[in-house]
């Protein structure tokens, strides 16, 4: 399959003022995709909080360092507006995870996981959804990569980036999947 990597503006944002300007031109989105990222662990027992979330509209893709941010609250308050539809994968964990930082009641956070199912759709992961619903491959490279290190790399901005503007793609396509309903699910061979 032909790979897909998004090849659109992508911003760090490692600072409460960077922040600040970045929630602001987000609000004039409707839609808009996230992720997080989080250091992977190699111990048991041992967790971290996300080093990373990336926030995607049509036009670009914010990559917030919250380990360099301090006023996650502005952040939070994005995820609780209800007039800004923010979708994502396996968004519970997502969720969770935010909350280590700050307490927010999420509105108007749409599951692609639940959406697949209502089509039909067993694949739960992005990387499978993706490829059978638009016959691409994303590449999963920097996933254990170290999201903590003092600067990200070409490759780890990339895959973020990719990772949330591909939620805004199969959002869409799940809903003209469902209004249409003119797509076949083809079982897996046992």
């Amino acid at each position: 399959m032909p790979r897909y990597a998004y090849d659109g503006r992508i911003f760090v944002i490692q600072s409460d003022n960077e922040a600040q300007s970045a929630l602001r031109a987000l609000e004039s989105y409707k839609l808009l995709g996230f992720d997080t990222e989080t250091r992977p662990t190699f111990r048991k027992g041992e967790h971290h909080k996300p080093a990373l979330l990336q926030v995607a509209s049509d036009d670009f893709c914010f990559l917030f360092r919250l380990n360099h941010i301090s006023r996650i609250d502005a952040i939070a308050n994005l995820f609780a507006n209800p007039d800004i539809t923010k979708v994502g994968l396996s968004i519970k964990d997502d969720i969770h995870a935010l909350h280590r930082y700050a307490p927010f009641e999420p509105a108007a956070c749409v599951e692609l996981q639940r959406m697949a199912l209502d089509l039909g759709i067993d694949d739960q992961s992005l990387q499978k959804l993706y490829a059978n619903v638009f016959g691409k491959r994303i590449s999963k490279n920097a996933q254990l990569s170290n999201w903590e290190a003092d600067v990200l790399t070409d490759a780890q901005k990339t895959y973020a980036a990719t990772d949330a503007v591909c939620c805004i793609h199969l959002y869409r396509k799940f809903l003209e999947m469902a209004e249409n309903r003119n797509y076949t699910i083809i079982p897996q061979s046992i």
